[in-house]
């Protein structure tokens, strides 16, 4: 079973997402089209987003809320989801919902201690993602961390009112 447990980095701590992060602060950056610009969902209730919590709790999953150490805030949330046992691979997913706490490093210093925690605790021999093309910062973001593309998906979704590719990339261990 893969369970996400307590994990901590230099300024940040990571908690298994549950319930207990339920909040409107939570709801806001899911209804901010700034933060969902790339996201799938573009709009929650709060009724909706507990929904969403609860049936994370039932899943064998590995996601996080990323906490800052200093004050306990809930900024995001990170997960390695699903895990495809047969092939030792793991797909990587971040919302850095916070838009305060933006461009301050957090979202790399939390990508890599959670590839660095699947990597050794689940031995992944690999670890995917999807991004918009258009997603410069994530995608930016993704190459500093050792990431590679190894196919682009022409027109693969409307995003701001344009069709964009879809980038699938790849960090081996």
């Amino acid at each position: 079973m893969k369970q996400a447990k307590v994990l901590s980095s230099s300024r940040l701590i990571y908690l298994p997402l549950s319930t207990s992060h339920l909040s409107q602060s939570y709801a806001d950056w899911i209804n901010d089209p700034a933060v969902n610009k790339y996201l799938e969902t573009k709009q929650t209730t709060l009724e909706q987003l507990e929904d969403f919590l609860k049936e994370q709790e039932k899943k064998d999953i590995l996601f996080w809320a990323i906490h800052l150490k200093e004050n306990n805030k809930h900024i995001g949330n990170i997960k390695i989801d699903p895990i495809d046992n047969s092939e030792s691979s793991g797909e990587y997913g971040i919302l850095m919902g916070d838009k305060s706490e933006w461009k301050k490093g957090y979202a790399k210093e939390a990508s890599e201690r959670i590839i660095q925690f699947c990597f050794e605790e689940y031995n992944l021999s690999k670890i995917t993602l999807g991004v918009v093309e258009e997603n410069t910062s994530a995608v930016k973001l993704y190459k500093k961390l050792g990431f590679e593309i190894y196919q682009i998906k022409e027109n693969s979704g409307v995003y701001g009112d344009k069709i964009c590719n879809t980038l699938r990339m790849v960090l081996n261990k």
